[in-house]
């Protein structure tokens, strides 16, 4: 059987990916000033031994404000980076490309971790070391009646956020990354200027969709300016609002479009996230804004959202409606998509995914499994 399209290479500018398996930024909420620990490399180092071709970091903050809860990693400063470096060089060492997203929650940030009940950070949080900080938006518009109120960020405001980018990017190029992915998507901050929900502004940075885009375009040319010309830059953008009057899917073609002019490689199209208001979720959901932003754009594309199978992944990427495949909840649910996708699509487990070290006992495995026969009569004397 001829390969699968999932499991073939991928090379965006210098960076060849072994497979077009990507596992998705996931928050962890469980760092410690901004520093990642030892649970971070192991979440995120199974994702590389299961044998996936881009491991993504989960969303970063660019500055402390810029938290969705007091949990979140950050890199706004050196030791960040310095603990970040020991996780992209443990993926990059077990075959799997390393990524990170750089992000800022605006209106979505100092809020509790979610097992604490999520919503703004209160008086008992602040009595435990974890007080709240202001937060940053276009407009003074909460995201729920359960949000803080954000201050509406000025001109210098922004130029705070656009140093940090930099700065962040300057420093995960330091620690080792092969990909950076700018969050412009889940109601942060730069989906914030981009919908006009949450952009009530009425200067250069808000009205039309040309001021919308204003902000995060100079986020991303900023970042690209940085990060070196032989590595890729993603984008995660979300696609829709799923609310009438929200941002669109026609929108996000012409976003995607003045990003790629920019140097964005790749457009991650998810969506929701800037309101209350779920979508409808069926497996897939979210493949057609990936079909329409590569079609629209003239940009590859990343498809995520509810792809829970191997053939469901392998029919996106060969029916050419996305480049890339990211897993989220389906990775944490089996750590080794790829080797089990290379089963269910060739009949036969690609092994040769895995690291050296894990690779040794699963092809015994598999000549065990090859020459095992029926088990004895348990009832037999």
């Amino acid at each position: 059987m001829s390969q699968a399209q999932l499991l073939s290479p991928l090379t965006v500018r210098d960076l060849t990916l072994k497979n077009r398996i990507v596992v998705s930024p996931m928050c962890q909420y469980s760092a410690i000033d901004g520093v990642v620990n030892d649970w971070h490399l192991v979440h995120l180092g199974r994702f590389a031994l299961g044998g996936a071709g881009l491991v993504f970091v989960e969303a970063t903050g660019v500055e402390a404000r810029g938290r969705i809860s007091p949990g979140d990693v950050g890199l706004w400063n050196d030791d960040q980076g310095r603990a970040l470096a020991r996780i992209a060089e443990f993926l990059k060492a077990n075959g799997a490309a390393a990524g990170i997203q750089l992000a800022h929650a605006g209106r979505k940030a100092s809020t509790r971790r979610p097992w604490d009940g999520g919503a703004e950070l209160g008086a008992e949080d602040a009595a435990r070391g974890e007080p709240a900080w202001e937060t940053l938006a276009p407009s003074a518009i909460p995201f729920a009646d359960n949000y803080p109120l954000p201050k509406a960020m000025s001109t210098a405001d922004m130029a705070e956020v656009i140093i940090a980018f930099r700065e962040a990017t300057i420093r995960a190029q330091a620690a080792g990354f092969d990909v950076v992915e700018v969050h412009a998507a889940h109601g942060y901050l730069l989906h914030e200027f981009l919908s006009p929900l949450s952009n009530h502004r009425t200067d250069d940075y808000g009205g039309d969709l040309a001021g919308r885009m204003k902000f995060p375009l100079e986020v991303v040319e900023t970042v690209r300016a940085v990060w070196p010309d032989h590595k890729p830059l993603f984008m995660r953008i979300s696609a829709s609002d799923w609310v009438e009057g929200g941002w669109t899917p026609e929108e996000s073609v012409v976003f995607a479009k003045a990003a790629k002019r920019l140097g964005v490689d790749v457009v991650d199209c998810s969506s929701g996230g800037n309101t209350p208001v779920p979508p409808t979720l069926y497996p897939g959901y979210q493949v057609p804004f990936a079909e329409a932003v590569r079609k629209g754009a003239g940009v590859a594309t990343m498809a995520v959202g509810l792809i829970l199978d191997p053939k469901l992944a392998e029919e996106i990427v060969a029916g050419g409606k996305a480049d890339l495949i990211a897993l989220a909840r389906p990775a944490l649910e089996d750590p080794n998509f790829a080797i089990h996708a290379s089963a269910a699509l060739t009949g036969t487990p690609d092994y040769g995914l895995a690291p050296t070290p894990a690779k040794s006992g699963l092809d015994r495995l598999a000549q065990s499994l090859r020459h095992m026969k029926p088990a004895p009569d348990a009832g037999r004397k």
